[in-house]
């Protein structure tokens, strides 16, 4: 046989990760990394808060799963904060964030169809997007790379360019049900919209009675320094995905919306076997605990300023390699003269550094946001080694 035990879709790397330790991770080895990419944002409170540790081993003594034919104290609670510091009047647990997406999908649709609007079907989405990898997710998205192997694609989903409000303005239709957008778009490169796109796009919904729904899964949850990216553009969106972050590690996803935007999720419309059992609900209510006030997110946004004022400072130093920096909060970007893969497994395996490449030539820091200075000095000190012994590609 020579497929392996685990489905080959995934190009593994020799980093084999057993054990944590705040903001490190230890290989089977023994080899310790500064963990800067935080399981693609996931790992918000590190690897080993007491917090949410605690809250999971109490709750798995008590009751791990239920189907949501009961009630549920646990969903209940993590529902009423998030109802509490959002513009949500109501909230749909998922698994991750596709499913999250998903469910917005479904949300954004049915706000029309429910009533009796059939032929609103359409979400406006824009070039470069990640929304997951679900059939409807990736349908959501222009990326043909996430399309071969898998067509035909689901109908409803028109492309355009990011940051063009005159290109989403132009692509609004009789079938428009709506825009489905990234406020600061991930795997596209941490490229932030601007601050016309996002209140431009507010206006067009309201004059049009269209769907703004935001994918925060990457950049949401106290990553950019306020709980939601939203808060930044002085917007309210009419629906949010949410995820990775929520769980602080733990499999976890959520779907906010307003009472009005979710007037057509009724009795039977949707549903989860395992979305909001009390396992999750334990651990987001912990990371909701721990992030879901002013101190900590003040400490985000100054840890954030402080690590991008050093990396632009840093940068000059190797004009050959960087370019500029991007993002917000701990959800940074160095946009990269050369392709960053190559300087990621650079970092990775000489310098036990972890990074996360993305599109645009961009290298992703994604830092567990209870890194401290002490993280942030190893941090320099290994980008500084890593940048002084990379052999820049000759044809770049």
């Amino acid at each position: 046989m020579s497929i392996t035990p685990l489905m080959p879709v995934y190009p593994r790397c020799g980093v084999r990760p057993v054990e944590g330790d705040n903001c490190h991770l230890i290989d089977e080895d023994g080899t310790r990394y500064l963990d800067f990419a935080a399981g693609i944002a996931v790992n918000l409170l590190g690897h080993s808060h007491p917090g949410l540790i605690g809250a999971i081993q109490q709750q798995a003594a008590k009751l791990m799963h239920v189907s949501n034919l009961y009630g549920s104290p646990q969903g209940e609670e993590l529902a009423q904060k998030l109802v509490d510091t959002t513009f949500a009047d109501t909230v749909f647990f998922t698994n991750s964030g596709a499913e999250a997406v998903e469910c917005a999908i479904k949300t954004a649709r049915a706000y029309h169809q429910h009533a009796g609007n059939e032929e609103k079907y359409e979400l406006i989405t824009f070039k470069n997007a990640f929304h997951g990898r679900t059939m409807a997710t990736i349908s959501a998205s222009n990326q043909e790379k996430m399309h071969k192997g898998f067509n035909p694609l689901l109908p409803g989903f028109k492309y355009v360019e990011f940051n063009d409000l005159e290109a989403a303005k132009a692509a609004i239709g009789p079938h428009t049900a709506g825009f489905l957008v990234e406020p600061i778009q991930g795997e596209g490169g941490i490229r932030p919209a601007t601050q016309e796109f996002m209140t431009g796009l507010r206006q067009l919904c309201d004059e049009h009675d269209l769907m703004l729904v935001l994918d925060e899964v990457q950049c949401g949850v106290a990553r950019t320094g306020t709980l939601y990216a939203y808060e930044q553009y002085g917007i309210e969106p009419d629906v949010v995905a949410t995820a990775k972050g929520i769980g602080g590690g733990f499999p976890l996803g959520a779907c906010l919306a307003t009472e009005k935007a979710a007037r057509g999720m009724v009795i039977g419309t949707h549903g989860s076997t395992y979305g909001g059992n009390p396992l999750a609900m334990a651990a987001g209510n912990a990371v909701m605990d721990t992030v879901a006030n002013e101190e900590f997110l003040a400490e985000v946004r100054a840890k954030g300023e402080r690590l991008r004022s050093r990396l632009e400072q840093f940068i000059g130093n190797y004009p050959e390699l960087f370019e500029s920096v991007r993002g917000m909060g701990l959800m940074l970007g160095i946009k990269m003269k050369v392709e960053p893969r190559p300087f990621m497994v650079h970092l990775r395996d000489n310098h036990q550094l972890l990074t996360v490449a993305a599109g645009d030539s961009t290298l992703r820091l994604l830092p567990p946001l209870v890194i401290e200075d002490a993280e942030i000095d190893e941090f320099f000190e290994k980008l500084s080694a890593a940048a002084a012994d990379f052999e820049v590609p000759s044809d770049s």
